[in-house]
């Protein structure tokens, strides 16, 4: 009867919104784990170019990792 619909809705809507968190975590994981890694090269980069002066050395480097 309706009790059974009614319930059978309820699931599916909660399966739904398990999936969305699910997928919401991860994109924000995926998100979070780019920044740092941006941030870390960045600081990488700035070290070596701190560290040795030539330019065309840094843009090789950079060119390699890209």
């Amino acid at each position: 009867g309706s009790p059974d619909e009614r319930s059978l809705f309820i699931t599916r809507v909660v399966q739904i919104a398990v999936l969305c968190v699910l997928s919401l975590t991860v994109m924000f994981g995926i998100f979070f784990l780019g920044c740092n890694l941006l941030i870390k090269s960045e600081s990488m980069i700035n070290f070596l170019v701190k560290d040795r002066r030539p330019s065309k050395d840094v843009g090789a480097a950079i060119m390699g990792l890209y």
